[in-house]
């Protein structure tokens, strides 16, 4: 059992066995606390098996159940009442100690306990409470004292957004203060992980180190943001640092929920359990796709929105045209499980799709979203709406399933005051300046703006971001610039072959190139060389460079701002 420590009388653990409750008292502590209801998940020791345990080894154990995600404040005051009246020191645990935390962070800062010193005994002990910081800090601004850092501009998240509006700030402002916050160490370029999970791209061919790629003259922040005061114009840091700002750039990407599906965590990388949505998986579904002699793929989509809405069914294009290229797709049996009620959002693009779907012999399934899944015995477990509005669960066998978790705006945005009644940025969809907040701009995956969340669509939002923040500031002379909603999804769909779907607000279609040169509505091979070998020198050397190929703003007429 390993425990860990938030405060004197207080150490938190994930779930525990009965036989961890003697080795917990000869550690010292003299009382547990269960935050896990019964039955919850399998082989869990129920509470009466605990209370037995705990008793035989001289603790007093108390239960208060808490259900994943659903802390209350009155939860939190009856964990405090308990942990007040209990010997010390207590041991508290759940399935993954989360919930404890929550708990004592809640009531800590119902007492008002300093919520960076809440937050720096959480983050010392590995738990992540971002979602819950504005409920911890019961309403307390955060505090803005002279030690404060500040830049005129800083931008949160070192993605292709933040790092591309970086760009193109400094290439039309040199001298600007400008501040990135992320505290992540290599960048990734996500849209070849598809190609890596094809055997087309070499995992490193999408990684560079952060610092490379840090736009010169930006101050990078090697942390990560907790809380956002958009009324001090300040964000709080997981050090408990405070960042103050005269314009903010919010750019944090997506939440890739990997523990929303049941059973998926445990088996990712094994037992043909897969996903291009990771950087360290990718390569293991090529693998997979040369080993499969024979038997049943899987690939899921989840409820939308998701980045790059048809990287489920590229991974599918791709593994299927390796299996019919080595003379086995007829040994083959390919499902797609898609949550959503279509193959693809635009309908020009679904008649060419599927002809693919049946040159594969695959078979689509709509409505169906991925809830459960059992690595080891090769079995997956879906909910299905059902015509007359009800659910049912399906179940299915696998030999190789690919799955794409489902996906929402990071926790620290979504309980923030700039989260609309979705959780997304709330941003007007042309200027992506905050509805609410006018020295907030937000570009990327993590806005309510509704269109494809795409690489493609930050190449074109960037330049757009640092155009109105600039002329709003007084820095560049012109008028607002709008973002037309423009995305591109270069769907493989076969090797050498590419339909290159490019879109914008409400579907329109917004080709990049004449039709003699490239067909969106048509594979193409020329589509291919371009997802191949342009669009990734494009991407490092470009666009997280300030040079805004095919990428110029453009005012709301149409004309160059």
């Amino acid at each position: 059992m390993r425990a860990h420590r938030l405060a004197q009388d207080l150490s938190i653990a994930k779930q525990v066995t009965t036989e961890d409750l003697a080795e917990a008292a000869q550690a010292g502590f003299r009382a547990v606390i269960c935050n896990r209801p019964d039955g919850e998940g399998g082989g869990q020791p129920s509470f009466s098996e605990i209370d037995t345990a705990a008793r035989e080894a001289g603790l007093e154990a108390r239960y208060l159940p808490v259900a994943s995600g659903k802390v209350t404040d009155a939860d939190a005051a009856a964990f405090g009442r308990m942990l007040a009246a209990l010997p010390k020191p207590v041991l508290a645990y759940c399935r993954t100690g989360t919930r404890s935390a929550t708990l004592w962070a809640l009531s800590e800062g119902a007492r008002g306990r300093p919520l960076p010193e809440i937050l720096a005994a959480t983050n010392a002990a590995g738990f992540d409470l971002s979602a819950v910081v504005r409920r911890i800090g019961a309403g307390r601004r955060i505090p803005t004292d002279s030690g404060a850092l500040f830049h005129s501009v800083v931008i949160v998240g070192s993605g292709a957004g933040g790092i591309a509006v970086a760009a193109s700030l400094k290439a039309r402002k040199p001298d600007l203060d400008v501040a990135l916050i992320d505290p992540a160490d290599i960048h990734y370029y996500q849209p070849g992980w598809t190609m890596v999970g094809g055997g087309i791209f070499a995992p490193s061919d999408t990684a560079r180190t952060m610092a490379s790629l840090i736009p010169d003259g930006v101050r990078w922040i090697k942390s990560a943001v907790t809380a956002f005061e958009p009324e001090s114009k300040s964000v709080l840091l997981g050090d408990s640092r405070v960042v103050r700002y005269d314009r903010l750039v919010v750019a944090p990407g997506l939440k890739l929920d990997w523990a929303g599906i049941e059973g998926l965590a445990e088996t990712l990388g094994q037992n043909g359990v897969t996903s291009n949505y990771r950087y360290d998986l990718a390569p293991y579904t090529w693998e997979l796709v040369q080993n499969l002699r024979s038997g049943r793929a899987v690939f899921t989509q989840p409820p939308m929105p998701i980045k790059c809405a048809g990287a489920p069914q590229k991974a599918m294009y791709l593994s299927a045209d390796h299996w019919l290229r080595a003379g086995r797709l007829g040994s083959m049996a390919i499902e797609f499980y898609n949550a959503g009620s279509v193959l693809f959002g635009v309908k020009e693009y679904v008649p060419p799709l599927m002809a693919y779907v049946k040159r594969y012999g695959a078979r689509l399934n709509f409505d169906h979203t991925l809830t459960r899944i059992d690595g080891p015995a090769r079995r997956a477990w879906f909910s299905r709406k059902t015509e007359d509005g009800g659910g049912e669960t399906v179940e299915t066998d696998f030999d190789m399933i690919h799955v794409v978790p489902p996906q929402q705006a990071p926790d620290f945005v979504r309980v923030s005051p700039l989260a609309d009644a979705g959780g997304w940025i709330e941003v007007d969809p042309a200027s992506l300046r905050h509805r609410r907040y006018p020295a907030i701009y937000a570009l990327g995956d993590a806005c309510n703006t509704p269109n494809a969340k795409t690489a493609a669509a930050a190449r074109k939002q960037a330049p757009v971001v640092a155009h109105n923040l600039l002329v709003e500031m007084g820095h560049l002379r012109g008028v607002e610039a709008a973002y037309d909603g423009y995305g591109s999804c270069p769907l493989t769909v076969e090797r050498g072959k590419i339909l290159l779907a490019e879109f914008g607000y409400g579907g329109k279609l917004m080709p990049s190139f004449p039709n003699w040169l490239i067909d969106g509505t048509k594979p193409s091979h020329m589509a291919w060389l371009l997802k191949e070998r342009m669009l990734p020198p494009i991407y490092w050397k470009a666009m997280l460079k300030g040079r805004e190929w095919m990428a110029k703003p453009h005012a709301a007429d149409r004309s160059v701002a």
